[in-house]
């Protein structure tokens, strides 16, 4: 969602498209042969970062919010990008970069990036390589980031997890300390962390029994409610290369969740 409200960018089978939030046409505003996902306006409304495979292989790109000067931030080419939001208030952001194995699908790590390119810097270290994180978040002071993580007992990917006890949990890290702490977890554990826009109220996923539904927790108080409970089922037992849930947004007074 825009930061002034009045739009959503979505992606579709590869293509970006924008529409208003009060309904009507959508207009495609990137597409071609390469696949193109996970739009996500500045904070100055003016931008839009996306994942791209137009230069062989998937990195961040940032374009304008029409779709017009578009280019490529990082030049990754073989320990591929997704999944990356701004740090508020600045021209860094910070991206999930896919480490693969000789097993299995690989696992995440957190890096940040200045959007002129460059090497960027390591936030977070994988603990091996078949356990994901993905799914960053940061709060509206550019303090904390907010990401999910496989913590399943084993050490390696499993087939056969129950999605009930507790596969993935969302974590914190400060930017400022360096400090990493779980925030949310138990039972049907915890993904797609998506902070409010006023940094008070964190809206994430959680499997029931089922059903995936769309759960807010106050990070002041702690206390944990349900929303919605109609989502589409979450791949936590899955591999997670692009996020475990798809991404979703706020609107800028709070008031609303974009969901998909």
């Amino acid at each position: 969602v825009s930061p002034d409200g009045k739009m959503i960018a979505f992606d579709l089978l590869g293509d970006i498209y924008t529409v208003p939030i009060s309904g009507g046409n959508a207009k495609c505003i990137r597409s071609g042969l390469a696949w193109e996902v996970q739009p996500r306006f500045s904070t100055d409304g003016k931008r839009i970062l996306f994942t791209s495979d137009a230069g062989g292989g998937d990195n961040i790109w940032v374009m304008g919010t029409d779709g017009s000067e578009a280019r490529q931030i990082t030049e990754e080419n073989f320990r591929l990008l997704n999944n990356a939001v701004w740090v508020p208030g600045s021209d860094y952001i910070i991206a999930r970069k896919h480490f693969t194995s000789t097993r299995s699908l690989g696992a995440g790590e957190m890096w940040m990036y200045h959007i002129s390119g460059g090497e960027g810097l390591q936030l977070t270290k994988r603990k091996n390589d078949q356990q994901d994180i993905n799914e960053p978040t940061i709060s509206p002071d550019g303090r904390y980031l907010y990401y999910s993580e496989d913590i399943y007992p084993g050490g390696y990917f499993q087939y056969n997890k129950d999605p009930n006890s507790q596969i993935f949990v969302i974590k914190r890290y400060d930017l400022k300390t360096g400090e990493t702490k779980t925030i949310v977890g138990g039972p049907g554990g915890a993904v797609r962390p998506q902070v409010s826009r006023d940094g008070k109220k964190l809206a994430y996923v959680r499997r029931i029994r089922t059903e995936s539904v769309l759960f807010i927790r106050e990070l002041e108080t702690g206390l944990d409610y349900p929303i919605f409970k109609g989502l589409t089922k979450d791949q936590q037992e899955a591999w997670t290369t692009f996020g475990v849930y798809t991404g979703f947004a706020w609107t800028p007074d709070d008031k609303y969740i974009v969901i998909w």
